[in-house]
Parts: structure tokens; sequence; C-alpha cells
């Protein structure tokens, strides 16, 4: 079995959430207080001879990041009652990403009712170009036919 090294799990603006020295397998987690991108470095040792490092990891947000099974068991709780707090969380977060959608969905109505009002006067501006330019050749053409006496 080879040692990594070390891990770090860094938030988008420089915050180390997790540190770990000389670990060659567990599960870490951590909650994430920022938004963004969060960064994780993973450092193998030098081997003699040299050696090829996997490392396979799993990203889980929301209500799957939750273990269960240690939850039950710190709190001696029933099968239902797991279940049940399941579903309160999954329920939680669902209302959570509801909200998040009904906000977005807000401001692109607030764009839309932008650009169309954006719209509608650049509409009405071409209007009154066209308009005016069609005067002009009409006036132009008229003043010419004048002078050459064919009207």
């Amino acid at each position: 079995m080879v040692m990594v090294g070390a891990m770090q799990v860094t938030s988008p603006y420089g915050n180390n959430y997790h540190h770990g020295d000389q670990v060659d397998s567990g599960n870490f987690a951590f909650t994430a207080a920022e938004a963004g991108d969060y960064t994780t470095c993973f450092t193998a040792l030098e081997h003699k001879p040299e050696t090829t490092v996997a490392i396979e990891f799993e990203w889980k947000t929301g209500v799957a990041a939750k273990d269960w099974s240690k939850i039950a068991k710190k709190e001696k709780v029933e099968v239902m009652e797991i279940e049940l707090k399941k579903l309160l969380d999954t329920v939680t977060s669902i209302h959570e990403e509801m909200f998040h959608l009904r906000m977005r969905e807000e401001e692109m109505q607030q764009l839309n009712q932008s650009t169309n009002s954006k719209m509608a006067g650049l509409s009405f501006l071409s209007i009154v170009v066209c308009l005016s330019v069609a005067g002009l050749q009409l006036w132009h053409l008229k003043s010419h036919f004048e002078r050459k006496k064919l009207l």
C-alpha cells in the first residue's frame, strides 16, 4: 500500500478546510461556508523504486453527503426515524433549491422586461428614422423634378 503524503482542501478565498498528513485512506468531510470552486491537493511521498499512486474520491453534496449509519448509531434511533430524517433533509434541500430557482426566475423576468422595453424604444426610433428618410427622399425628388420642369 502506498502512503499519500498529504491531502488538503482549500476554499476559493484560500481558507483551509481540511488538511491530512501521512494518510493512506479515509473519509474526509467539510461544510462549505464560501461559494465557489474548492481545490483539493494530493501530495505523494517519494518512493524508491518509483510507484504509481491511485487516488479515488467521490464528491457528495447535500443529503447524499451525510453518513446516516453514524447518525443512527449516535442517536440510537429507529429505522423509521432515520428515514424520516432523510426525507426531511431531502425536502429541505428541495425547498432551498426551489427558493433559489424562484430568485433566478425573478431576475430573468426583470432582464426580459428591461430588454423588451429597450427593443420597443429602438423599434420606435428605427421607424422614425425610416419615415424621415422617406420624407427627405420625396422632398428631394419633388424639388429635382420641379427644377427639371417635369412637374
